[in-house]
């Protein structure tokens, strides 16, 4: 019984390690595609990153259409949904911003709510829609965290 757990870890820890080789390969086709450099990618923590200027080269070489619609605008809160597509591929998602007192209650420190939600469901939808998401990464607007140091 305890080989048999053994085994099972080990084969469990080399199909992880596999994966991630295989997204680190699929990850470094993506950058060479889109011609990405050093300055639109970097790692934070647990996650990699994408600037804002990578997120628009990848939306103008893919040719990606995005069409907004206000779900909700207030003066600390909003709501954008992105509908966008690409070859006929299509896909909705959101993006949100509300500005609070602190930043505990809030997830921008900007007043520009509606502009920040914008671009949070426009990085999601690019990212969507090119294969990004899937592999972990997220667009530099997407949360305050994400911020470059």
């Amino acid at each position: 019984m305890l080989q048999l757990n053994l085994f099972r870890k080990q084969k469990l820890l080399f199909t992880k390690t596999k994966k991630s080789k295989m997204n680190r390969e699929k990850l470094i086709e993506l950058y060479k595609h889109y011609e990405l450099t050093s300055s639109d990618i970097f790692k934070h923590q647990h996650f990699t990153i994408i600037t804002r200027s990578g997120i628009d080269k990848i939306q103008a070489k893919e040719k990606i259409f995005i069409d907004y619609e206000v779900i909700k605008c207030e003066t600390n809160f909003a709501v954008v949904k992105a509908n966008a597509s690409k070859d006929g591929a299509k896909i909705q998602t959101f993006g949100s911003a509300l500005k609070g007192d602190s930043f505990k209650d809030s997830n921008t420190n900007s007043w520009y709510v509606m502009e920040m939600a914008e671009k949070r469901s426009m990085s999601r939808a690019v990212l969507k829609l090119t294969g990004f998401y899937e592999l972990g990464v997220f667009g530099e607007d997407e949360s305050e965290d994400f911020k470059r140091k």
